[in-house]
């Protein structure tokens, strides 16, 4: 006899909103699994973040990219277009991933979204975000680095030895020059997007710490960083949840239980 998972009726809605009512082959193999982690994926978690529909799948898939979970990816960006997302978003996470991710793990994923997009009719090229050139990058990325982070710029690049200098004029004429300055989605979500790829590849807290107090600059509160890791949690899993949430109390610490009297 054939077992279904038994879902609330918030994770069924919730599902459809997010991911298009996408059903698992897991759910005839492994229903139990499915009704553990859709119950608690697409209802329980939900009722902890104020991420709204479109954000919460971005960052979804910029942590595929970083976890390697292609799969994943195929469904979260499916669904993504279909919810709003556009094709130029979807595009710009993906080359903003390879500043963090590297080039070698974010390949396939820039040849699967694009067997995606044709498959959907959009055609490709899609126009260029670019708005620096070989002569600009440098300037125009070191400016936005400030914009994010302030004077700490200005002490990294004193702080550097001589021969690591190099590295700082990398991260502002290529990690910044080149991508961040990007159109296609604002600062505020690019700092986010940044914040949910480095908490997915784990074992790099000081960046964490570092662009939680960038998101913190931008705009995003700390209410904004819980939600995302929240959000993430079913995907990235626990060690590296928490290690998120203690990067985010160490620069945004909770508000004193006093101050709540």
């Amino acid at each position: 006899m054939e077992t279904k998972p038994r879902l609330s009726s918030e994770a069924v809605k919730n599902n459809e909103a997010l991911i298009q009512g996408h059903i698992s082959s897991l759910s005839k193999t492994d229903p139990d699994l499915i009704e553990v982690f859709d119950n608690f994926a697409f209802d329980e978690v939900l009722r902890h973040s104020t991420l709204d529909a479109k954000t919460s799948l971005m960052i979804i898939i910029a942590s595929t990219i970083a976890t390697q979970s292609l799969s994943e990816f195929k469904i979260i960006v499916g669904a993504a277009l279909s919810t709003g997302v556009s094709a130029v978003e979807v595009k710009e996470i993906l080359y903003q991933s390879v500043a963090y991710v590297g080039i070698a793990r974010a390949l396939d994923f820039i040849h699967t979204a694009n067997k995606i997009f044709e498959s959907r009719g959009i055609k490709l090229p899609l126009e260029s975000q670019s708005t620096t050139d070989s002569e600009n990058r440098f300037e125009k990325g070191l400016a936005l680095q400030k914009a994010i982070f302030g004077d700490n710029i200005d002490k990294m690049y004193q702080n550097s030895p001589a021969d690591l200098l190099h590295f700082q004029q990398f991260l502002s004429a290529n990690c910044f020059g080149d991508y961040q300055t990007r159109t296609g989605l604002d600062i505020k979500t690019r700092e986010l997007i940044t914040f949910a790829i480095l908490i997915s590849l784990g074992g790099v807290e000081p960046q964490v710490k570092g662009h939680v107090q960038g998101n913190l600059n931008v705009g995003n509160t700390r209410t904004t960083l819980i939600s995302a890791v929240t959000q993430l949690l079913p995907y990235i899993g626990y060690p590296r949840s928490l290690n998120a949430l203690q990067c985010i109390n160490e620069i945004a610490p909770p508000p004193s239980k006093k101050n709540n009297i």
